[in-house]
């Protein structure tokens, strides 16, 4: 007979493709993990995992097997839940996805307080761009903005209203002038972004009920914000951002905010999770701490 313990270390180091990470995960180490896999596999007979130096990959074995686990897992964790819940506790880990300006923004300020109000609870944030399957990658629940929930899932909002800004230093203006309108811009210096994934965002302006994309050009495209910042300082280029991020820089004169006719506000991010009955005693503790504080 395989033991609990050893079925959930494979379905985590399956989640994960990496021993190294399942083993932070659980708080142990790698080497430790790794022989507990190879103990299941001989007691089962079957290999369920291919390893090389640099991956780990599911055998058709191992596929099976973390099909038919992974609800069973989910089961006891459910239960389990239920019963700090009923002691009135909540405890266990909250596994959650969200783009890194939703971390910065949004989850960093609610961090300490909630692990201050529930000490029992652990927090695992991974910040990621692009968009992923959280059942899948075995998420409890990810931080997406509207435009990119799915329909079978239940949204919450976490924060107010959010807006973007185009920025410049006051020494790029008196050399370029100020742009007028949006397309002004594609004669202007520009810092933009592009995701890991390879996408390079339009920038994007509304006024009047018209929408409007540009693409403009520049010096220098990063997906790093803060290196795009240094940038903008140091009058490199114009810069579009969340107006959160360069808020102080604004106030303090060291950057000069543009075209605001052109930049409403909109509906700020969301926590999203499954539709399902059950949610965890610690998720439903951070989903009620997030709301509230929204």
């Amino acid at each position: 007979m395989s033991s609990l313990d050893d079925l959930d270390a494979f379905a985590a180091v399956a989640r994960h493709r990496s021993f190294r990470r399942a083993a932070a995960e659980r708080g142990v180490s790698a080497s430790t993990l790794s022989q507990a896999l190879r103990d299941l596999e001989a007691r089962l007979d079957v290999r369920l995992l291919n390893r090389t130096t640099r991956s780990v990959g599911l055998t058709e074995a191992g596929r099976r097997l973390l099909e038919r686990l992974s609800p069973a897992l989910s089961e006891i964790a459910a239960a389990m839940d239920q019963v700090h819940a009923e002691r009135g506790v909540p405890a266990g880990s909250v596994r959650i996805n969200a783009p890194e300006p939703a971390v910065e923004l949004v989850l960093a300020p609610m961090v300490a307080p909630f692990l201050a109000a529930y000490p029992q609870v652990r927090l695992e944030i991974i910040a990621e761009t692009a968009f992923v399957d959280i059942v899948a990658q075995g998420y409890d629940a990810g931080v997406r903005w509207g435009e990119s929930l799915a329909q079978d899932m239940i949204a919450v909002p976490i924060a107010g209203p959010q807006r973007f800004c185009v920025v410049a230093s006051p020494e790029l203006i008196a050399r370029t002038g100020v742009p007028q309108r949006p397309e002004d811009l594609l004669a202007h210096p520009c810092l933009r972004t592009r995701f890991p994934s390879g996408v390079r965002p339009a920038w994007e302006f509304e006024r009047d009920g018209k929408e409007l994309k540009i693409e403009p050009e520049g010096p220098l495209t990063s997906s790093s914000t803060r290196l795009q910042l240094a940038a903008a300082l140091a009058g490199v280029g114009f810069f579009s951002t969340f107006e959160s991020h360069v808020a102080e820089p604004i106030a303090a004169g060291r950057l000069v905010s543009v075209l605001e006719d052109w930049l409403p506000p909109f509906p700020g991010p969301f926590l999203y999770y499954p539709s399902r009955r059950h949610v965890p005693a610690a998720l439903r503790a951070f989903i009620d701490f997030a709301r509230v504080r929204s």
